[in-house]
């Protein structure tokens, strides 16, 4: 099934990509962006976005439930996510506010 008509991707060059990265890090975050950037592409509507998103899931679901994974792993990939949700948080602080005006 076609699921980006402006790239021209397949649902199952999506699911073999998001396998890819899988085999790579298990634990990766996947998302839309680094999806079309391991497949040389790049998001031109973003409309197809949405379904990308379903097929990460789908396909990350199916790949950990044909993998067993030990206390060990997801304890580590907890601490990366809190690692990863602390340094975009303080990136967001260092950002200017919307009013803020240099002089």
């Amino acid at each position: 099934m076609l699921v980006c008509s402006c790239n021209f991707i397949s649902e199952k060059e999506i699911e073999d990509t998001i396998v890819n990265l899988l085999d790579e890090d298990c634990w990766q975050l996947i998302v839309p962006a680094k999806v079309y950037h391991a497949m040389e592409k790049r998001g031109r509507c973003c409309g197809c976005f949405p379904n990308v998103v379903d097929i990460i899931v789908r396909t990350t679901e199916a790949y950990h439930a044909r993998r067993d994974s030990t206390e060990a792993e997801i304890f580590d990939f907890m601490n990366r996510l809190r690692q990863f949700h602390e340094e975009s948080r303080r990136a967001e602080l260092e950002r200017r506010r919307k009013g803020h005006r240099a002089a």
